[in-house]
């Protein structure tokens, strides 16, 4: 991927920047809620801590200096994703939070997973 590929796909990924921001912002409004108990806090930490690094990540990756650098670094933002996934399904299984709050949360993590692992694929099917 030469520098003007690089811009046109920087110029396209800044909804889902845009996207990723916000998801971390709703990760740290939702954390807000969980009570102070030791289950809460661990939840708040885990989910903080996973939940609002795709955005930097993803930042990251839009100034990737090679395509191998650009695609490491989006795999992170999917792995970071798919943790908190995992974390706002343990909060919906529990009683810590409920799961109206957690709906639209948990949609946007699933919408985001998909937008980035086709990103992925899209990225592997490019000739270098």
């Amino acid at each position: 991927m030469d520098n003007y590929q690089l811009t046109i796909s920087m110029a396209k990924g800044d909804d889902i920047q845009e996207r990723l921001i916000d998801f971390s912002v709703a990760v740290i409004n939702l954390c807000g809620t969980l009570p102070d108990t030791q289950a809460g806090r661990h939840l708040a930490g885990q989910l903080l801590r996973c939940g609002t690094s795709p955005a930097p990540n993803y930042g990251e990756a839009r100034g990737a200096e090679s395509k191998n650098d650009f695609l490491h670094k989006l795999r992170i933002v999917l792995k970071e994703l798919n943790e908190s996934q995992v974390w706002l399904d343990v909060a919906a299984r529990g009683t810590l939070v409920s799961k109206n709050q957690l709906a639209p949360i948990r949609q946007e993590c699933v919408e985001l997973s998909k937008i980035i692992n086709a990103s992925i694929q899209t990225s592997k099917s490019h000739k270098p």
